[in-house]
């Protein structure tokens, strides 16, 4: 019965966390899923692996449905042993995305719980930490991997602070498991950011261990931790050894080119600086995280018919219908940003708690918080703090790997929570006399309400309200309009400046109320649940809601089936799609239905990229012939119409001569000076693994025979040796081929695709993707995975032989 009474607190507070997720996504409970614009475009790219994996129980491993092939490591592939991914599931039982808010909870809880807080405070910083506007907007557009892994970043800080206070086999374990599941998340820009903000958590606690003489029991802590990290990696071992594979392949690898495609040369490995920055957060715009509309708010507003912007369209001309449909998509941002889905706001009441709290926590832990939150928002700030931005590019190893700088924020909505809600239990300690909490509070109310009044009785001093696009809507609309829009910014920005100070206020009445004897600590704990989710949760509802979700059906078949998409159905055969409808590098809407030569995908296949930046891009049709593109989807006034390619290349064909080539560069210039269909242009690293000794025949034949994503098969008929070309991606970790049923070599011709000498006869070519990096990764998986139940075993038997 008292075990009993020990847990029940935590259970409620679980039983709490499960009943505002689902609360704030109550559309779930109807059965409907929320709109993830992103989660939409992955359904097209994995459509092909998921059918054939439900028809046959098989994983391919490998997608022939976009970008002429790629592997599906990154595309929610199922490895073997993954019992980390099935703890992750049982964490995730409630419906997506309840399921994210819910992680949200749990791992911050489990933080402030090991930081020795009770579970009414770790509960109310999990309400701040978990409804904080950016968390919720990932969530609503479809970033779920992020949304996983910073779940999960908790969680890590926990492992890693139990460890430094106990250093036993709970904290052991605590960090492994931890560190199992952020890694499972499987978004390294999020755990790359965590490991900086570890970094300097480590930095304070070895000066905090310097200065106190503990540097044994440190670094023996350390030791401890990199024991259970090294296993909580390893137990990820197939995905990270497939992902760092196919990293070398994809467009986040080093190019083995030295050129653009006009010729210049290319600067730098890795990826540019414009490309990083391009999510650059403004420096002004770091007021958001305090009032949440700032700078307008998101790209786009709906500011309905109460607002200038109605008027003066009415007044130029439009229908009431035509106005009120305008201001519900009104461009109220007046940032520098091309695009903001909505502010990073934190809440005005935490960020107030936060500030109240520099004034009360001191040593390791106020610096490595503070410091952490500095280091985020200064690089958030991407081209705007050029100079620590380029530094970090230059010369922190793998930071040039990652784009949308502006997103290391998650580390300020992190620790600026966390502070806070340590700063209230400091409040409540009886060793820090009344006077320094009198002393914190009032300069917390003089440092944040004043700085709000200045906004509000100066805005139209500091700020001009206009944009970095309001030329072009000048251009458009007129100087009445712009007028009238930016006496809206600034209507905006007032009312939230209000907003926040009425937060402010309430905050600190409620800590003076308890200083004065008002109230006691459960009241102001209360309160401060009730302004956290009063706050947070207001703005979240303007920028995900009940609008968002859809019928299960529209996102399970989120892409309609057309005209022309029926049409191409009906030819069987193997060949590939060109959608020249849109963006066709950027969309999965054709990988859905076929095999397409584009789709969507943040890593895309390096080489199949610089195709498109040299050839593709260009309509260049001996690249589109040799890709095997036998059908293009094209708009028209009657919408989109199939339209047949006449002189695709087919699935292979025999090549009369070889062109050999020293480097990239010359091979993929190359192409666009020989007839691809009678010369192959092979790189000279290959020059030891091709005869060149064959004697091309007209009269030789090559045909598919069967295909499926991992395995194709080809009948040949040869009255001489020939060089095949296939019009296959080449990817040599995992593709092998067959002669009549032995292992034979082949090489990478044509920039991207396959290539092998076939000798005189008739034979059976066979590829198949079989990638060693899967047994071997799931070999390390196994057995990391056993030596954690094992050290969890040992645990606990342990802790019954002390009781006993």
């Amino acid at each position: 019965m008292a075990k009993l009474k020990q847990f029940l607190p935590h259970l409620l507070a679980l039983a709490g966390f499960v009943i505002l997720s689902l609360f704030y996504f109550s559309p779930v409970l109807q059965g409907k899923e929320i709109f993830q614009s992103d989660i939409v475009q992955y359904i097209g790219m994995a459509k092909e692996q998921n059918d054939f994996r439900a028809e046959t129980g098989e994983e391919p491993y490998w997608t022939d449905s976009a970008f002429g092939g790629m592997p599906t490591y990154q595309l929610g592939a199922y490895y073997p042993h993954n019992y980390v991914k099935k703890l992750d599931l049982a964490l995730r039982f409630l419906p997506r995305p309840a399921d994210y808010l819910f992680l949200y909870f749990i791992g911050f809880y489990i933080l402030l719980l090991c930081m020795k807080l009770d579970y009414k405070l770790a509960f109310l910083g999990a309400l701040g930490f978990g409804f904080s506007t950016y968390l919720i907007i990932i969530l609503g557009v479809g970033h779920n991997a992020k949304a996983h892994a910073i779940a999960y970043m908790p969680m890590v800080l926990a492992g890693i602070i139990a460890v430094f206070r106990h250093r036993n086999i709970w904290s052991f374990l605590l960090l492994a498991v931890a560190m199992a599941l952020e890694i499972q998340a499987n978004h390294f820009q999020m755990t790359y950011y965590l490991l900086l903000l570890v970094i300097a958590l480590g930095i304070a606690y070895l000066v905090d261990a310097w200065k106190k003489k503990l540097l044994p029991k440190y670094f023996k802590a350390l030791g401890i931790m990199v024991v259970a990290v090294i296993l909580g990696v390893a137990a990820n071992a197939t995905n990270l050894m497939a992902t760092s594979e196919y990293a070398d392949f994809s467009t986040r690898g080093q190019s083995d080119l030295s050129i653009n495609p006009d010729g210049s040369p290319i600067e730098k490995s890795g990826l540019g600086f414009e490309y990083i920055t391009e999510y650059s957060y403004g420096i002004l715009e770091t007021f958001n995280l305090f009032v949440p509309r700032f700078m307008g708010g998101g790209s786009s507003e709906n500011i309905g018919k109460d607002s200038n912007v109605y008027d003066a369209l009415r007044k130029m001309g439009a229908s009431t219908t035509q106005a009120a449909d305008f201001t519900e998509n009104v461009p109220t941002y007046w940032g520098d940003q091309t695009y903001v889905a909505a502010p990073a706001y934190i809440g005005a009441a935490v960020i107030f708690l936060f500030v109240f709290a520099l004034f009360l926590i001191k040593g390791r832990l106020k610096w490595w918080i503070v410091g952490g939150s500095i280091l985020a928002l200064l690089l958030s700030w991407g081209r705007n703090f050029e100079f620590l931005t380029q530094f970090f590019i230059d010369l922190v190893p793998l930071y040039n790997k990652f784009r949308a700088v502006s997103s290391i924020q998650v580390i300020l909505e992190l620790c600026i929570p966390l502070m806070a809600v340590i700063g209230l239990c400091k409040l409540f300690l009886e060793n820090i006399k009344k006077e320094e909490k009198l002393y914190a509070l009032k300069w917390s109310v003089i440092g944040t309400g004043g700085l709000l009044l200045i906004f509000l009785l100066f805005k139209s001093v500091l700020f001009d309200f206009s944009g970095a696009q309001d030329a072009m809507y000048r251009q458009q609309f007129g100087m009445d309009f712009m007028n009238a829009l930016e006496e809206d910014r600034k209507s905006i920005f007032t009312s939230d400046v209000i907003r926040s100070l009425i937060f402010v206020l309430l905050s600190a009445g409620l800590i003076f109320g308890y200083l004065n004897g008002k109230i006691n600590r459960n009241l102001v704990i209360g309160g401060f649940v009730i302004l956290f989710l009063v706050d947070l949760i207001g703005v979240d509802k303007r920028y995900v809601n009940e609008d968002d979700f859809v019928q299960a059906r529209e996102m399970q078949q989120p892409f309609q089936m057309m005209e022309a998409d029926a049409a191409i159905l009906q030819d069987a055969t193997h060949y590939r799609v060109y959608d020249l409808s849109g963006n066709p590098f950027n969309t999965a809407r054709t990988s859905y239905f076929h095999n397409a030569l584009g789709g969507y995908h943040a890593a895309k296949p390096g080489r199949i990229q610089d195709l498109y930046d040299f050839y593709i891009s260009q309509n260049n049709m001996d690249i589109l012939n040799m890709l095997n593109v036998k059908y293009f989807i094209i708009p028209t006034e009657e919408g989109n119409q199939a339209q047949q390619n006449p002189n695709p290349f087919g699935n292979a064909w025999f090549v009369e001569q070889l062109e050999w080539v020293d480097n990239a560069n010359q091979e993929i210039l190359q192409l666009n000076e020989v007839d691809l269909q009678r010369t192959a242009v092979i790189n000279d690293t290959f020059k030891n693994e091709v005869n060149t000794d064959f004697d091309y025949s007209s009269e030789a034949s090559i045909e598919l025979t069967h295909q499926q994503p991992n395995e194709l098969r080809y009948e040949v008929s040869a009255p001489s040796s020939q060089f095949a070309v296939f019009s296959e991606a080449y990817y040599q970790p995992g593709w092998q081929a067959y002669l009549d049923g032995e292992p034979v070599g082949h090489v990478q011709v044509n920039y991207v695709l396959r290539g092998m000498n076939v000798p005189a006869g008739d034979h059976e070519i066979t590829f198949k993707f079989e990638p060693s990096v899967i047994k071997t990764g799931s070999t390390v998986s196994l057995v990391s995975s056993l030596i954690l139940v094992l050290v969890l075993i040992g645990g606990i038997g342990f802790e019954l032989k002390k009781r006993n």
